[in-house]
């Protein structure tokens, strides 16, 4: 299997269309068309359902679209670090929760480009399962997850800074003229929770089993959720300095008790890290030295 194919298939992919796809590749329409089908025979599976102007993905072809994808990926990534100058160079793939604490490793980023400005830095926002794959199968370098989470596979930095968990709602709530929510509060709204870490996640922090709340929708990406609450779906519970809510519909009501979460940046124990990588590593531990002093 050659990456040259997998390219013409992503890009049939993408167009829904082998004709428009041989365009855009510049390759003729019977090459293409070959190739799709010598990868199928490859693979012994059927990877598009033919219709009279549009091709759609069999759910193998999904399958196989997605692993593609990060074989890629992966590939890109792995020539931009063997190919590199005298001056380091290279791409690092960071997948990322929404944190305050991203501001330090914003500032190692900054910092790092005045040096090496040839160093290329990918942020991914994703959730922690999502960004656990990822490590494990080699398409990112670091991840910064939301604590607590089981970093048994990884070594980790944990990051300053915690972020209080509340309740986005909106203005129009009778919660939004309160100062704090209480978590008996919380229990009888209409919630929007997120799916990192699901109901054990919940229950460590909150003490709910997610089965004896009202939930009627999740998210991965507050942003995501905070137009679910706009909506008048719900109230997103989520943490603080996410959202703008300046001069918006919507209001973040910290919860009482206060119930904060921290961050940690993670990479997998034993990787070997490009000279990219870890340049930004070791900027950002000077970034916190700073901190520190």
């Amino acid at each position: 299997m050659e990456l040259r194919v997998l390219r013409y298939f992503l890009m049939i992919v993408q167009e829904k269309n082998i004709s428009k796809a041989s365009a855009r590749l510049h390759v003729s329409q019977p090459t293409v068309s070959r190739q799709l089908k010598e990868l199928e025979e490859e693979l012994g599976t059927t990877l598009f359902e033919r219709g009279n102007r549009t091709i759609q993905l069999t759910t193998d072809g999904d399958y196989f679209a997605n692993q593609a994808r990060q074989i890629l990926s992966l590939t890109d990534k792995t020539l931009a670090n063997i190919h590199q100058e005298k001056d380091i160079s290279g791409s690092v793939y960071v997948g990322s929760a929404e944190a305050r604490s991203m501001l330090t490793v914003a500032q190692a980023i900054g910092h790092l480009n005045q040096q090496h400005p040839h160093v290329q830095i990918n942020l991914v926002s994703m959730d922690a399962a999502d960004i656990h794959q990822h490590l494990m199968s080699g398409v990112f370098d670091f991840g910064v997850v939301m604590e607590p989470i089981d970093k048994h596979d990884y070594d980790f930095i944990r990051l300053p800074g915690e972020s209080r968990w509340g309740l986005l709602v909106k203005n129009s709530d009778p919660l939004a003229q309160q100062a704090t929510v209480s978590l008996a509060d919380v229990a009888q709204t209409r919630l929007i929770l997120p799916q990192q870490g699901g109901n054990a996640r919940i229950h460590d922090l909150f003490g709910f089993e997610q089965a004896d709340l009202n939930v009627v929708a999740t998210y991965n990406l507050l942003y995501n959720a905070s137009l679910l609450v706009s909506a008048g779906v719900g109230s997103a519970l989520g943490l603080d300095g996410i959202i703008n809510t300046n001069q918006s519909d919507l209001t973040f009501v910290p919860l009482s008790p206060r119930i904060s979460s921290g961050s940690s940046l993670v990479w997998l124990k034993g990787q070997r890290l490009s000279a990219a990588a870890q340049e930004l590593l070791a900027q950002i531990q000077r970034e916190l030295t700073l901190t520190e002093n």
